[in-house]
């Protein structure tokens, strides 16, 4: 119910906007008589921008949403907390797509939990994350229990995505229940990790099509797993043991003909697709080819594709090039750019980073052998200043670009925008404040993740995340984490996007094109 605070700011809103904000003073806002915590906020003096336009204008938050987004807010209550924006950019919070959590993997679990991710997240102005989860023995309710739990020490809000990793009936059963009862409307599949997480094409045109009749998201790891395991064998017979044996193992022709293969059986199904990590060229090529031709797939490239390459995996220092091991891999130099590249011009939609952390101890569980060496690399809290330096400052993206990829194109694919990737009126207040003069310096010394390695250290570039605001609550400011567990909440993503807006038209399309069945009997008969 609304407080009758916000009842009064929403009269005089509207009285300002039909009289005309020159004859009506502004208002002044007033303690909320009840419901939230009663934080109330006015950022002042910034330049707002979502993924639409830039505007200068005020941002008012009332118990935890937008009220008002105008220029010239004034404030009469001592009890609202006034920050100054001037001269600094204030933005939706960042959403991450792509994130494994205290995930079970290779042996090991990564070493970052939701506390401690959302921690690191929260620091670097990422307000939500869409975790994956991976089911228990195939078991999709098990697997989700499971991360139920994990997230019961949640500083921020998240979501979910779910893996699927085997196919019958029973899971083709969980599939409806977990869009349907718990809000989950995606579901990715591996066409990598043999022997653990690899689905075969039967399974995965299968599930493409469950997907489809549920108005669920596919998504695709797309590696070629058998021949992968065929290039880890041939590394080893030629005794590559060490970390660049991984990227040698993998090369990028893998990847390119993995998403070839997932795009082509997404059209066969006409069915959307969404394929995460896209690390090299030939994958982005194939994406490019298939949104020529009219077909709707989304290519998620990730921070350490963007902006690294593969030279740290040769150095002499196992610990050090262990900590770059990822699948797929960091690309050699050119494939970074021209990601980059892609994502100026629209063909990559947003970013994520595939935060998948483990320390150093865990790392060197490959030391003899990089089949061993546990897969991820940080990122939570380094994509948002990474994506500023790289790409805003170097003008390959415009400020409401940035806001676009880092945020609001995530919410609208997963079906929960404008609730988060705008400042909006009614929006949640996930808001951050970004001050482009201001520069950062990275490392594992000063991140707030568990690792004690970061594939970032001593990266400098300009752009600072000042304040991140959480669902009302400033969470981090001055350099100060005031991260709460149990303070996140679960977000539901409902079904049918944008992306399958039509798709029953296309496919009406289809079949009136089909001429089809002849009947020839009658044919012969005339």
């Amino acid at each position: 119910m609304a407080t009758p605070c916000r009842i009064r700011v929403l009269f005089v809103l509207l009285a300002a906007a039909v009289a005309g904000a020159a004859s009506h003073p502004a208002h002044e806002f007033c303690a909320a008589a009840g419901g939230g915590d009663g934080t109330r906020i006015l950022i002042k003096g910034g330049t707002v921008v979502n993924a639409h336009r830039a505007e200068e204008a005020d941002v008012y938050i009332e118990d935890g949403l937008v009220v008002a987004v105008r220029p010239n807010i004034p404030v009469g209550d001592d009890n609202v907390k006034v920050i100054d924006a001037t001269g600094r950019y204030v933005m939706p919070g960042g959403i991450d797509p792509h994130t494994h959590l205290e995930m079970e993997f290779m042996g090991t679990v990564t070493i970052d939990d939701f506390y401690s991710g959302h921690a690191a997240a929260l620091a670097g102005g990422t307000t939500m994350h869409i975790d994956f989860v991976i089911p228990v023995n195939g078991n999709l309710t098990a697997g989700l229990e499971s991360y139920k739990h994990k997230a019961e020490k949640s500083a921020m809000d998240y979501g979910f995505h779910m893996a699927i990793t085997k196919w019958n009936d029973e899971v083709s059963r969980e599939m409806e229940v977990m869009v349907k009862e718990h809000g989950i409307n995606s579901f990715k599949f591996f066409m990598a990790y043999k022997g653990s997480l690899m689905v075969t094409d039967d399974l995965l045109l299968q599930g493409l099509q469950k997907c489809k009749s549920l108005g669920a998201l596919a998504m695709v790891h797309a590696e070629n797993g058998d021949a992968v395991a065929e290039g880890q064998q041939r590394m080893i017979g030629l005794g590559i043991t060490g970390p660049e044996g991984h990227a040698l193992s993998r090369p990028p022709v893998l990847e390119g003909e993995a998403t070839s293969r997932a795009i082509r059986l997404a059209k066969f199904v006409n069915t959307p697709l969404y394929v995460v990590h896209v690390m090299s060229i030939d994958a982005m090529e194939e994406i490019a080819k298939a949104k020529r031709e009219g077909q709707r797939v989304i290519g998620e490239p990730v921070v350490s594709g963007l902006v690294l390459d593969d030279s740290w995996l040769w150095d002499p220092d196992f610990a050090t090039a262990s900590k770059y091991v990822m699948s797929p891999p960091i690309r050699e130099a050119g494939h970074n750019k021209a990601l980059q590249a892609a994502l100026s011009s629209g063909i990559l939609q947003l970013v994520g980073t595939d935060h998948c952390t483990f320390n150093s101890t865990q790392k060197a569980f490959g030391s003899d052998d990089f089949r061993k060496i546990p897969n991820g690399v940080n990122g939570i809290e380094e994509r948002m200043h990474i994506i500023w330096d790289s790409m805003v400052e170097t003008g390959k993206i415009t400020v409401t670009d940035y806001v676009r990829v880092t945020s609001t194109e995530c919410a609208k694919i997963f079906n929960i925008y404008p609730r988060k990737g705008a400042i909006l009126e009614g929006s949640d207040a996930d808001i951050i404040i970004l001050n482009p003069k201001r520069s950062f310096a990275m490392g594992a010394r000063t991140h707030h993740s568990r690792s004690d390695t970061s594939v970032y250290e001593g990266r400098k570039g300009k752009g600072m995340v000042e304040v991140t605001i959480s669902r009302g609550r400033v969470v981090w400011e001055d350099g100060n984490l005031n991260a709460v567990p149990g303070a996140g909440r679960y977000v539901r993503t409902p079904p049918f996007g944008y992306l399958f807006d039509g798709i029953d038209k296309s496919d009406a399309v289809y079949r009136a094109s089909l001429r089809a069945p002849v009947r020839r009997g009658e044919a012969a008969a005339a």
